[in-house]
């Protein structure tokens, strides 16, 4: 999604984006989904508000279920005074109808994160849970060390890492039913820094 967006912005194809073009618009796409002003952006971007608003007013004519999303949940929000995760986990949001601009407008963009966020958390965790229960009945020597956002980091012998691999992307795959697949993105490598990317896609 942010390598499309980029080639869109930035006028180029999707094979010709840079790391650097991606970057920006993850931050685009990120923070204008969640409720980034034509203010906010135009600071981030150093360009003049004017832009930013013409920007943000192309991205929701390209993307316009994001400003859907944005309104019925803000609108859910108000009216039973939480959001939720897709697997029920609510976060109460008392401030939606708040007098002051800045605290209303903070509570606004805790509503439109936290479903998507907190989903994410929510599966990571079960994602988690699977992978260790699996290692554990496996006989591999494997050992989940870390979880950083949406990733795993893992400790495996050398002879261990294709069984290991499959194993882990399979279960992180699987881990919840959504309209789409879940992806799972498979590094290897001796330290954090210098990971290869497994060429071969994981299969559920």
């Amino acid at each position: 999604m942010h390598r499309r967006t980029a080639a869109a912005g930035f006028g180029v194809s999707e094979d010709e984006v840079t790391r650097e073009q991606r970057d920006v618009a993850k931050m685009l796409n990120f923070g204008i989904a969640y409720g980034m002003t034509d203010f906010g952006l135009a600071a981030r971007m150093g360009m003049a508000r004017d832009e930013a608003a013409a920007f943000i007013d192309e991205y929701f004519k390209r993307y316009p279920h994001v400003r859907r999303y944005a309104i019925e949940t803000k609108a859910a929000c108000i009216e039973q005074g939480y959001v939720e995760t897709l697997l029920g986990r609510r976060r109460y949001i008392p401030d939606m109808g708040h007098a002051n601009y800045g605290v209303r407008n903070a509570a606004e963009r805790m509503a439109i994160n936290m479903p998507i966020q907190g989903t994410a958390a929510d599966i990571m965790k079960i994602a988690m849970i699977r992978v260790r229960e699996k290692l554990r009945a496996s006989g591999l020597d494997a050992l989940l060390v870390l979880q950083v956002h949406d990733e795993l980091v893992l400790d495996v012998a050398q002879a261990d890492v294709d069984r290991t691999v499959h194993l882990v992307g399979g279960e992180m795959s699987r881990a919840y039913a959504l309209d789409v697949p879940l992806v799972v993105d498979v590094r290897t490598g001796q330290n954090w820094d210098e990971m290869t990317r497994i060429a071969t896609p994981v299969l559920a």
